[in-house]
């Protein structure tokens, strides 16, 4: 009975306020079947370098690089190795005396990254943390008390919205941000997405937000609009950077989904704002595909949007990861990428620490819609929705 409270619980949570619940609790909903994963990125784009993960799926072009999860189903912790963990370890792995790293992490217990953490402040590494209270240093499962021990400086946010962000910014060159916590589900169980991008700009931006949750200890509405490069060009690709919720970030999301005029794919973890709901259904109206998976727990709740979309007869589906799509995807005309840490929910936009990207270049897009592709694979036509 107790376990059936808590399960009932966490999606009651998960469906009104977004928040990343089953991913701390990896429930599932069906008895996970393991499958094959690919070890690399398949047909990329000509001027796209595949990048090898055991367990994984990577890809780089210039400035940037792409990664993407490859869950199996499985639920023995055996066979988790070598996930997209080991291109952050080994950045991570580079650095030395003198040299910086930056860490916003709403969750933090990847064994293997909290010693690459550790070795790093060892060989003299300077390494801040900015990290959620409740679970990144409050948690039974997190590793933060171990870098706490060792000397490394933390800043919880000490409130009970949530530090949601997930992203580092090594030595002041490159930043690690998308959905992928630094945990062993979001690497093992659930799918995920991390892009690297080299940009003293994007860094500066982050490093903005970064300095005022870990220097001022300022967060959620109390974060000031202080963004030095919201919008600029990194080698020819338009780029957005937007920060929850001083920036209204949805604001610049529907804008984004309001200038497609071919498509709009997506893949989210949660979904409960009927204004992005209503600004894909009139692209749809005017001619536009638009097809979205949603993470299946959740999301046949009347908060979720996933009715709304279904019963208007677009193309929306349940995930079919037996643990969580736990994606925060859109990607429009195929050539522009919305991804970060922001679910598209009440609280991701009005209390929680958030960050979304917007990057316009084409050769990432087809790399995410190929993630899109194998998602969509798997993914299942709701039975249980009744459209009136």
């Amino acid at each position: 009975m107790l376990t059936a409270l808590v399960v009932v619980i966490a999606i009651a949570i998960s469906s009104f306020t977004g928040v990343d619940v089953l991913d701390l609790l990896g429930i599932s909903t069906a008895a996970p079947t393991p499958t094959a994963f690919v070890t690399e990125v398949a047909n990329v784009p000509g001027n796209v370098t595949t990048i090898n993960i055991p367990q994984g799926f990577g890809a780089q072009k210039g400035f940037w690089q792409v990664y993407f999860t490859a869950p199996t189903g499985s639920r023995d912790p055996s066979t988790y190795v070598g996930g997209i963990e080991v291109r952050l370890i080994a950045a991570i792995n580079e650095l030395k005396r003198g040299d910086t790293l930056d860490i916003a992490a709403f969750e933090f217990n990847l064994p293997a990254l909290t010693q690459a953490v550790l070795d790093a402040k060892a060989r003299g590494v300077v390494i801040r943390m900015v990290t959620d209270t409740q679970h990144g240093l409050e948690d039974d499962n997190a590793t933060v008390p171990q870098l706490v021990a060792a000397g490394i400086p933390v800043v919880g946010d000490q409130r009970s919205a949530f530090m949601h962000n997930k992203f580092m910014i090594i030595n002041k060159h490159t930043v690690w941000t998308g959905s992928w916590n630094y945990t062993i589900n979001d690497t093992y169980r659930n799918n995920n997405n991390a892009v690297a991008i080299r940009s003293q700009r994007l860094v500066q931006n982050y490093q903005a937000e970064f300095n005022e949750m870990f220097e001022q200890g300022l967060f959620g509405p109390r974060s000031p609009v202080n963004t030095p490069n919201p919008r600029f060009t990194q080698d020819g690709v338009p780029i957005q950077v937007y920060f929850s919720p001083e920036d209204k970030v949805l604001e610049p999301l529907i804008a984004a989904l309001n200038g497609a005029r071919r498509s709009v794919h997506f893949m989210t973890f949660s979904f409960t704002d009927f204004d992005v709901a209503s600004a894909l259904l009139n692209r749809a109206a005017a001619g536009v595909t638009v097809r979205g998976i949603f993470e299946t727990v959740g999301s046949q709740t009347t908060a979720s949007e996933l009715g709304t979309l279904f019963c208007a007869g677009l193309d929306a589906r349940q995930d079919g990861n037996p643990f969580v799509l736990h994606h925060k995807v859109f990607i429009v005309d195929e050539t522009t990428v919305i991804t970060g840490s922001f679910n598209i929910s009440s609280n991701a936009t009005n209390s929680n620490d958030e960050n979304l990207l917007i990057i316009q270049d084409a050769d990432l897009g087809a790399l995410f819609m190929q993630e899109f592709n194998r998602r969509w694979a798997e993914a299942r036509t709701p039975t249980a929705i009744t459209c009136q």
